[in-house]
This record gives structure tokens, sequence and C-alpha cells, in this order.
């Protein structure tokens, strides 16, 4: 009987894996090293070991989600498909124009980096859609058999973006000009900002089908070769990507619409975490997401991730609904080194997989955060279930440089190191917080991933959060928000609607996406318990230039719209909590409307085993918690902590996916949940 649910997450060093029963409650948690030069490689393989751990048949797979980097990186590196634009009459250099904004306000000299699509591969028809949605200029058929001529006389071009004005009012333009390109060239990919992503602002709409048309191919490809290796070792499971706003949807719709999935693995971690405070009974909660190359940090609300609807990644604009994630380069794999000024900096360079931290014995020579971890004492001597031997001499080795040219010893250089990177994920944090009008100390801070509980207690402290809680699988937590994760989908609609005037055409557009909804429930998520679908406005005071998310109701039918009192007082009390004031006299405006359609696939919470151990200390090892001397610190195995157990620090607790540091003025207990709450004394 298929039964289990898989969730695969790919990280910069590790390739983490959950499974779980749905019957039971029986899970199982697996890693391996990730295989950047082909990511399926370590999927696959990893999948194999998983199903011989646990004991689990091809065919009692239920279902496989997939939380994937390939966008991220591809974006990251710039290698995806060579690019060709089509849009309107004197529009081809929108891209490249952009907002004309510096990417650093201070720096002369940095360049915004240039547009996906080189501008002799931006071609200009002549067709016009109005303010309104009337068609200005028609689009003709001489018009777009010139295009297609232009087109096959482009070099190497495999993937085209069709962005016209106003298409988001009227796509009929962009769905002709790409059914002929289509039937013309059978072999190009072709992507309109009208499917994409139909919604009011030029640039924005341009940039986002830009990079989708700019990753069909490679993430194309990548979904093609897993699916069809997962028909051999999951015959039965059905395949669902993880996308960026924080839920599952089909391999079809991602490799049709790739730059949903830019933050797939981060959004899913932070999905994972809402799931762990829950069983703690925690609402309010601040992630801190620390891998092998980059630290991920998003504020949990009410148990409920913060959504944006617009994300620059690697200098490119994206306008689509993701969770708020920040992200910095302060991993494990950061690299130590001596900045132009003299001082020591931390990343964002990464060792990365390959060839990694000094410490791994893996070819890296550079000095990391993970080798100043090895030289505090605060790393076990074996990672990953002994995947990894780490190699104190090699972590001195690459440190030893470092100290030398700073005149200072091994120790202080790696206090420096962890410190600085301390500092790096606490101004993320405040990015998130202090800047969005939230007091961090009235959260509670969840490190995950395999290093955040090494940097835990010293990040809170510095932001003056009492309470840490450590999830039972920190490391894998993002591989567990996959399996917890329910199958969604995002609409969009422009409607520009002053509040004072009839909302007639606000509730015609909401309930045309709610139609879009019941559509895409009927036929995507057929096997699932139930959907709701929660609206939300893009709301403003007229004149301002960005709106502000105001979520209005939520339904398992069609999402009534409020009446206008009360969408003025929800608009108040946002801008207020974002800002710190309103004008209760000003005139406000909706400018879009979201429906976010979440179908439930019900399943069984993780029955997570009961440690048999006394608690007792397995050994203790000299760990360097300041500059003055070593501490005599004991090691104990969290599967050997009952629920209950009360650790005063110091104390390093180590697990297969993870390491957590309890300095002296911090100590640690078990909960029902047998999450590890850590309270942070003296802040």
């Amino acid at each position: 009987m298929a039964n289990w649910v898989i969730g695969v997450d790919v990280g910069g060093t590790f390739t983490d894996f959950t499974a779980r029963n749905t019957e039971s409650g029986e899970s199982c948690i697996h890693k391996r090293p990730s295989t950047p030069d082909d990511p399926s490689r370590a999927v696959l393989e990893g999948l194999r070991e998983l199903k011989e751990k646990a004991g689990i048949p091809d065919d009692d797979i239920e279902r496989f989600a997939h939380g994937t980097t390939v966008a991220t990186n591809a974006l990251l590196q710039r290698k995806g498909a060579t690019v060709g634009v089509v849009t309107t009459k004197g529009f081809r250099d929108l891209l490249e124009i952009g907002r004309q904004v510096r990417p650093l306000i201070y720096d002369l000299q940095i360049d915004a980096p240039a547009p996906l699509a080189e501008r002799e591969n931006r071609l200009e028809v002549s067709e016009r859609i109005g303010s309104e949605g009337q068609v200005v200029t028609e689009l003709t058929d001489e018009t777009l058999n010139t295009l297609i001529g232009e087109l096959k006389a482009l070099e190497a071009v495999d993937s085209v973006a069709v962005c016209f004005l106003f298409s988001f009012l009227n796509g009929a333009h962009e769905k002709k000009a790409a059914t002929a390109i289509r039937a013309a060239l059978p072999g190009l990919y072709v992507s309109t900002s009208a499917e994409v992503q139909p919604e009011f602002r030029e640039y924005e709409r341009f940039s986002t089908t830009l990079i989708n048309a700019f990753l069909q191919p490679e993430v194309g490809r990548y979904m093609d070769r897993l699916k069809g290796a997962m028909s051999n070792a999951a015959p039965k499971a059905k395949f669902g990507i993880f996308q960026s706003s924080g839920g599952l949807m089909s391999v079809e719709r991602a490799s049709r619409y790739p730059v949903r999935t830019a933050l797939s693995g981060p959004a899913a971690g932070a999905v994972g975490a809402a799931a762990a405070a829950g069983a703690s009974e925690i609402e309010n909660v601040i992630t801190l997401d620390m891998g092998g190359t980059s630290t991920d940090v998003c504020l949990i609300q009410g148990g409920k991730t913060t959504i944006a609807s617009m994300r620059d990644i690697a200098g490119f604009r994206i306008r689509l609904p993701m969770v708020d994630i920040h992200t910095v380069g302060a991993g494990g794999g950061s690299i130590a080194h001596i900045g132009t000024d003299g001082l020591m900096k931390v990343g964002p360079e990464s060792a990365g997989a390959v060839p990694g931290p000094a410490c791994y014995g893996k070819g890296g020579t550079k000095p990391t955060v993970s080798d100043a971890n090895v030289l505090l004492g605060r790393l076990p001597r074996s990672l990953a279930g002994g995947e990894l031997v780490v190699d104190r001499s090699k972590a001195e080795a690459a440190v030893t440089g470092l100290a030398q040219t700073l005149g200072i010893s091994l120790t202080k250089a790696a206090l420096g190191i962890t410190g600085i990177v301390t500092s790096n994920m606490t101004r993320a944090i405040r990015a998130v917080s202090v800047e969005k009008g939230h007091d961090p100390r009235d959260f509670t801070l969840m490190p995950f991933g395999g290093a955040g509980g090494l940097h835990a207690a010293d990040v809170a402290r510095s932001l003056g959060i009492k309470r840490v809680l450590v999830p039972y699988a920190p490391g894998i937590l993002c591989a567990e928000g996959l399996i917890q994760s329910d199958l969604q989908e995002n609409y969009v609609a422009t409607c520009r609607t002053p509040l004072g005037e009839s909302l007639a055409q606000v509730r015609k557009a909401a309930a045309s996406l709610s139609q879009q909804a019941e559509k895409w429930l009927a036929l995507e998520a057929a096997d699932a318990a139930d959907g709701r679908q929660i609206l939300s406005f893009d709301m403003r005071y007229i004149g301002q230039n960005y709106e502000l998310p105001v979520e209005v109701s939520e339904s398992t039918g069609t999402p009534e719209v409020p009446d206008i009192a009360k969408l003025r007082e929800d608009f108040f009390a946002v801008h207020e909590r974002t800002y710190g004031h309103v004008d209760r006299e000003a005139p406000v405006e909706i400018v879009n409307l979201r429906l976010r359609v979440v179908a439930s696939l019900g399943r069984k919470a993780a029955g997570n085993t009961q440690p048999a151990g006394s608690g007792e200390a397995q050994s203790t090892q000299e760990v360097w918690f300041s500059e003055g001397s070593p501490i005599d610190t004991p090691i104990y195995a969290r599967e050997n902590l009952p629920q209950g157990t009360i650790l005063q620090g110091p104390a390093i607790i180590t697990q297969l996916d993870a390491t957590t540091v309890v300095p002296p003025w911090a100590d640690i207990k078990i909960d029902s949940a047998l999450n590890m709450i850590m309270e942070v004394k003296n802040v």
C-alpha cells in the first residue's frame, strides 16, 4: 500500500531526506553530500540509501516532494538559456533601464547586472494595448511574419519572453504572438508576461517573465530527467516541486514556471519551522537556517510565514508571492579573509560542498567558519552519522595563515571568525524584524540547518532574545517542511479602485480569481482533503508608489470582499504596524487582488521516537567560549535525552544532522514535542 511521503532538499553541502508513513507516523531521516555538478545524482543515490535504511518498497511511496536549488544556482551563476525578448515598439531597453536605482547607494563604481537578454536579442513589434485594456494598435499577421523572420535570424536563442504593455489587462496580443512563435519555431521555449505574472508595473512584470524564460530550458531538462528516474525509483509516487510561496506544485507547472522555484529550499525550511514551533505551542518565531553556504532568516507570526510580493535575487527583480526570507552569505563553509582595509571578513564566498571546509579533508585549504568551530572544540569528530570525519590538523593549517597575518593566536582568530559570522546573522534578523516594525525580543529564535545550533545562543544574546527552540531534527528541517506542505497555487489581478467608489469591479475580479482556483482544485488537487482560498489586497494611500499587502478574508468557497469601512481599518492597522503612523483622512486605493488557494494533503504528524537513554554525558572536551581559557564541557547524544531532561550550560549536544552549543550562560530542556528549549541568561 502506498503510504510513505518523502521530502528531499538539496543544499550547498548536503542533500537532506525525510520520510514519513502517513498511516503510522513512523519517520526516518537521511543525509548525503550534495553533487553540485548534477544535483539529481545526490537525490537519486540518497533516495536509494533512504529506502534501504527504512525498508521502504518502491511501490509504497505515495508522494515525493522536492525542494530544488537549480533555478537559484542558474541565476547566481548566469547559467541559463540564451534568451530573446519580444516587446512593444519603443520598449526594448526597459529591462536595462529598470528603476534607475544603483545597487549600492554609496558605491559610485558598482553597476547593476547586465540584462539576461542581449540588446540585439530584444525585438520590437508594432502593437499597443491601452491603459484600459483596449486595442490601440492591432497586432497584424504581417507584423508577426516579420517577427518570425527576425527570430530565425538570431543565433543560438533557445527561449523567448513575450512582454507587451498592459497585457495584464488584455493578454490577447501576447497570446497571439506566442501561438505564432510556437507554430513557426517549435523547439523554442516561450514565456508570456500575461501567464507568468499578469500584474501592474511593466518593469517588474517584464523582468519576472525574462527570468522565467532564462530558466525554462535548464529547469525543464532537470525536471524531465529527475521525473524519468523517479518513475523507476518510485513508480506510484506523485511528484511535487516546492515553490517560493510556501506550497507544492506539479512538476509540469514547475517546468512551465521555473521562476516560482527561485527560493524553493529556504521557503520549505520556513514551513517546517512553523510546524515544529506549533508542536511546542509557540506561534511567534524568527528562523535561523544556517547551512554550508548561506543563512536564511524568516519571521513567523501567529504560526504563519510572512509573504512578500517582490524580491531581488542575484540583482534581478522578481515580482511573485514568496516567503519573506532574507539571505546572507554566512554558512559553515563561509571563508574568512583579510579585506582591503586590513580587517578580517567572513563570506560571502564559500567553500561549498567541494572542496569544502579544510577540516572535512576534501581538498579545502581556506579558513572557514566550520574550521573555526573545530578549533574552538564546538564540533564533534564526525558529522552526518560518520559520513564526514573532522580533521583538526587541517583546520589548524587553514586558520594559521590568517592568524599570523593578523598577529594573533589561533584561538583568537577562531573566536573572531565566529564573532563576525554572528554579527552578519544578527544584521539579517534585524532586516526581517526591527526594520519591519517587529521587536525580536518578542519572538523565539529557531535555529536549524546543519550549523544553526552552533551559533544560535550567541545570535539570541546579541538581539536580546531569551528563548531558543531547537527542533527535533534541525539539520533536515527543510526536508521536513516539504512533507508538511500542502498543494498551493497563487492568482493575481490588477483592479485599481479608490476606496469610496463602488467595489463592484473588485468583487467581479475576486469571483473570477475564485473560478480559476476552483478549476485548479479540480484538476490538480482532486486527492486533497480540502481547499481554502485566502484573499488579500495590495493597498496604498493614493499617490504612494508602493503598496502594503492586506489579508481580507479566507473561505472554503469564494472569499467574501469586506465593506469599505472594514477595508480601510484593515489597511490602517497594517500601515501603522509597518510605518508607525496612519493618516485616517487621506484617500486609500486597492491596486491588486491576490488569491492563494491551498489544498490540504491531510498528513499524519510525525511520531518522534522517545529516547530511552539516561541523559548522561558520553564524554567531555575542552571548549572555548571566550578568550580567557577553555572549559571542560560535557558532550551529549541527543538520542539519549528523554523528555523532561534539563541541562545546565556549558554543553554540546550532537545528533545525526546537527550540533547544538549550550554556552555557560544558558540552559536547555527537552519538551513534550522532543524539541529543545534553550533559555538564554544575562540578556
